[in-house]
């Protein structure tokens, strides 16, 4: 009898955590554990996260585990639950394409959380997030369509990255909760009725998205929990009548994207590690937009501006354009494609725009708007054909003289044909983490992660820290 893809997942990740990670692997989840937290540290104060961490405390609990910056512990999946919200609440996490889904922000925290309450040796945390990640991947890019060149999920308005990350979290704590193979599968059954996610957020706000993470974090730890005391989820639980790619893709799904080659071939070194602190839709008219201004195009002259972006990409950084022009919010304006161009025009920091040209502040900074006003947005079909196994765009710009410039972008910065370089990825780091931790803290937490596998027994990675600061 054929397995199911919950047995064969299950059996892949069973299987995985006896055997040594490809070294390629093995590296690629480090990177992942060190810009996950980066991003994690960088979004400690905002307000979203705040939002969720006061209602979490004031639930107190079993103290399991930590949260990033805070000296008080809680259950390990109350944890998560905060720690994930951190890992997305910026949009700075990584990308995986052509699913268009965040795997890293989900898993991550679940396992470090459940790590740390059970005291795993560090080379199962390293494979259990290596494992979490694929089985993440893999729920998405079984719901890519060629044919529409789009996640079905996409389309039809749910957000993969917290509907498959619950399920990838629940595989990686139940490895760490010593469960066996049925149990694995059992953790994927009951996880399967946790996933839930809305995109509506992306193109009319809202600060709910940055949760999403997070909440995949805290139901895949307690689908884990579940599982190992007992409860159990049925088999068919993926493919069948009822079952997730039913209710969430109308019944489509690949079945060799999902299950084929299972540990020979990873998508998670496909992973795009994102230089900028926005949508990655948004990325191409970024790194155009720094192109052209270090070739010499003054903001200042500038009288019109075309970007053009794959025609599925209209709807989040494009739509509805008074709101996109005009941001509400510096969250909102994550997901604009005419401020964000207008902000890298400007000059940023970091790898070129940063954290902080996205604040509340910064929506408001009249030379911003101004230059907003000016991009029209349209479906450029060379993007289009691309789209989405790369996210590219292309920026023209006229200025007052009658000047014209352009550049197209076929890879964005971050991604495995365009890679950051360890330098570049480090700087990154570093930026998110130094204004918390100052350059010894982020230096001794770089190290930890690079000697995780070492370790016999978990404790927490990020201390505590002033997060008034």
């Amino acid at each position: 009898m054929t397995e199911s893809p919950t047995q064969q997942l299950a059996e892949f990740a069973s299987r995985q955590l006896r055997s040594e990670l490809d070294p390629k692997v093995s590296a690629a989840t480090r990177r992942s554990i060190v810009d996950t937290l980066g991003v994690s540290i960088a979004a400690a104060n905002e307000p979203a996260v705040e939002v969720v961490a006061s209602a979490v405390f004031g639930r107190g609990g079993v103290p399991e585990a930590s949260v990033f910056g805070f000296s008080e512990r809680l259950p390990a999946a109350s944890a998560a639950l905060v720690n994930g919200t951190m890992a997305h609440a910026l949009d700075f996490d990584d990308t995986h394409l052509p699913s268009v889904l965040h795997p890293s922000a989900s898993v991550v925290p679940a396992v470090l959380a459940v790590a740390e309450a059970e005291g795993s040796p560090g080379a199962d945390i390293e494979t259990a997030i290596a494992v979490g990640i694929e089985v993440t991947c893999r729920l998405g890019m079984a719901a890519y369509d060629p044919e529409l060149r789009n996640s079905v999920f996409f389309e039809r308005g749910l957000h993969a990255t917290s509907i498959c990350g619950t399920i990838g979290a629940a595989v990686a704590a139940a490895l760490l909760h010593g469960a066996d193979e049925e149990t694995v599968s059992h953790a994927i059954g009951i996880a399967a009725s946790m996933g839930s996610g809305l995109i509506e957020a992306n193109r009319t706000g809202g600060t709910i998205k940055r949760v999403h993470c997070g909440w995949a974090a805290h139901s895949g730890i307690t689908a884990a929990e579940l599982a190992t005391a007992g409860l159990t989820g049925p088999p068919t639980v993926l493919e069948g009548r009822f079952g997730f790619f039913e209710a969430f893709t109308g019944g489509f799904y690949d079945r060799r994207s999902l299950v084929g080659d299972l540990g020979e071939e990873w998508e998670l070194l496909r992973l795009f590690t994102k230089p900028y602190p926005t949508n990655h839709f948004t990325h191409a008219g970024i790194d155009a937009a720094i192109k052209l201004r270090q070739e010499g195009v003054n903001p200042d002259s500038i009288t019109a501006m075309r970007l053009g972006v794959p025609a599925p990409v209209l709807r989040t950084i494009a739509e509805p354009i008074d709101a996109k022009a005009v941001p509400e919010s510096g969250y909102s304006a994550r997901f604009s494609g005419p401020f964000t161009v207008a902000t890298a025009l400007l000059g940023g920091g970091g790898l070129g725009v940063s954290a902080a040209d996205f604040s509340d502040d910064a929506v408001r900074d009249p030379d911003r708007l101004a230059l907003s006003a000016l991009v029209h947005c349209y479906a450029d079909e060379q993007s289009t054909r691309d789209f989405p196994n790369q996210l590219p765009g292309v920026l023209s710009i006229k200025t007052n003289n009658g000047t014209r410039f352009e550049h197209r972008v076929t890879h964005t910065r971050g991604g495995p044909e365009n890679p950051l370089s360890g330098d570049e990825l480090e700087l990154k780091f570093r930026f998110n983490a130094e204004p918390q931790l100052g350059s010894k803290g982020a230096s001794q937490l770089l190290d930890a992660v690079q000697s995780l596998t070492s370790s016999t027994s978990f404790q927490r990675l990020v201390p505590a820290f002033d997060r008034n600061e």
